[in-house]
């Protein structure tokens, strides 16, 4: 049995996917002691075809699946891991060379318990040039990163995300892995469910993976959608409870112009699509003219519109949404 298997799911991002491979080839880590299980989830841009014929001084194993998503995806690589630790990356997500390395010593750290969840950074590479809202989604993650490395809070679920983590194999078994039916945050569902067992979250910022990401702005508009949609639908159905209480208890502290614009689009679907595509010009212009606070502030303001109308989609509308807020910031 290896110590560590790494699981990648992926889909048509072959180019993407042998820089991955490469950084795992040139791991610091001894290659006898991991085994890397990428599985192609219905990839039609030769991504089968490089895996089928790939000669590397690395244990690699393919699996190949019609799409199913990355839930499944990420349960179908587990199902044929033999490592003692699961290693979660994206197939956008390139390993420094002690990446391996530094979740084992995490792991050690902390005695090698089963409950320990280790975390790393997705840090942003050199010489990778983001679309303007991926730029001000990685700036949110170096936030929370920032953050944890001053010790302002330790990490949680709410910070489990699958393209660089690593679990004990026997304590995911004990949770049947990632629930299909979430496309999206199916990695803070799983994270939730662990943490209400005991689960303990552990930040290492030196277990790196540089993020090369490539997002259209549509699928960038799609995701804090989902997430609102999540968040009501954990907190309903998946025993949540404590989760849109806190983040109405949360809304308080977003920005004024956040509340406002809020209060104007949501449920307004021409209104809100006419601001958005103000906010939208203001900030790519701001972001070409490097004025940063303003750059942040327009995406920052698209998401959260979109997360709150995720969330009063799945409430029932404007009214019950203003309703629970209301009652959790009496």
């Amino acid at each position: 049995m290896v110590t560590f298997s790494v699981v990648i799911p992926t889909f048509n991002r072959k180019a993407q996917l042998i820089k991955v491979i490469e950084g795992l080839e040139n791991q610091s880590f001894p290659k006898d002691d991991f085994e890397v299980i990428i599985i192609s989830d219905g990839s039609t841009d030769g991504t089968n075809e490089y895996l089928t014929g790939l000669n590397s001084s690395l244990c690699i194993r393919p699996v190949f699946q019609p799409n199913q998503g990355v839930a499944a995806t990420r349960n179908n690589g587990v199902k044929n891991a033999t490592g003692k630790l699961i290693l979660f990356i994206d197939d956008d997500v390139v390993p420094h060379p002690d990446l391996l390395k530094q979740h084992l010593k995490s792991h050690q750290q902390h005695g090698l318990k089963e409950t320990v969840i280790v975390i790393g950074p997705m840090l942003n590479p050199p010489d990778h040039n983001y679309e303007p809202w991926v730029e001000w989604e990685q700036l949110m993650l170096y936030k929370q990163y920032e953050a944890m490395d001053r010790g302002d809070w330790e990490p949680t679920a709410r910070q489990f995300y699958t393209g660089n983590c690593s679990i004990h194999f026997s304590y995911w078994q004990q949770f049947g892995g990632f629930d299909p039916e979430f496309r999206r945050a199916e990695d803070v569902e799983l994270a939730y469910r662990m943490a209400d067992k005991g689960a303990h979250f552990v930040w290492n910022n030196q277990a790196i993976g540089y993020h090369f990401a490539q997002r259209s702005y549509a699928s960038w508009l799609n995701t804090p959608y989902a997430y609102g949609c999540n968040d009501v639908i954990f907190t309903q159905n998946h025993g949540q409870s404590w989760l849109v209480p806190t983040i109405m208890k949360e809304y308080g502290g977003r920005r004024a112009l956040i509340r406002v614009a809020n209060a104007i689009c949501l449920d307004r679907p021409m209104i809100s699509n006419l601001v958005q595509s103000l906010f939208f010009g203001i900030a790519k212009l701001s972001h070409r003219l490097n004025i940063k606070k303003i750059y942040i502030a327009g995406f920052s303001l698209i998401f959260n519109l979109r997360h709150y109308q995720g969330m009063s989609d799945k409430l029932g509308g404007r009214d019950k949404f203003f309703q629970l807020l209301a009652l959790q910031t009496k």
